[in-house]
């Protein structure tokens, strides 16, 4: 199952940093995948339907908070719910440490293509259609695709994990 979670993971990628947005099809498509392994019995080694729940709800909660001050889509907030239950709760955090360092430096890079801006197909490389750097960029606008860097991040953290397990 371990293909299905890392399509999952690819899908979110890329619709993430094209849309900058998850759609609720697709965070349902992943919790209801990882419930479904779970219910098979041929989810993650060591995840059982306990961890499996506290880890969407800690997931959802947690970033809750922060769409609750404006700083986060919604879009976010479901999908780490449903990354929690395919990971646990043990898994997130150093999933939220990595994915929140790129979300980091693509903020850095964003700021930093405000102050000097490089040519418009660079930034829509960078930043898709709708998110190019200027001036006139209204400050309220979110530019920082986080689901992408998280489900980017679990895919590393499942990689890294196997190859020092």
């Amino acid at each position: 199952m371990t293909s299905v979670y890392l399509m999952w993971l690819l899908f979110v990628i890329v619709y993430d940093l094209r849309q900058r947005r998850v759609p609720n099809w697709l965070v349902l498509a992943g919790a209801f995948s990882a419930l479904a392994t779970l219910a098979l019995g041929v989810g993650p080694p060591g995840q059982d339907w306990p961890m499996a729940l506290l880890g969407g709800a800690i997931g959802f909660g947690f970033l809750l908070v922060f769409y609750a001050f404006g700083l986060m889509g919604a879009g976010d907030v479901k999908f780490a719910g449903a990354l929690g239950l395919w990971v646990g709760p043990w898994a997130l955090m150093p999933i939220w440490a990595i994915g929140s360092l790129l979300g980091g430096l693509h903020a850095v890079l964003w700021l930093g293509l405000r102050r000097w801006p490089i040519s418009q197909r660079a930034s829509l490389m960078l930043f898709g259609p709708s998110q190019i750097p200027t001036d006139s960029t209204p400050t309220r606008v979110r530019f920082i695709p986080y689901a992408a860097y998280l489900a980017l991040a679990a895919a590393i953290w499942m990689v890294w994990g196997r190859q020092s397990g």
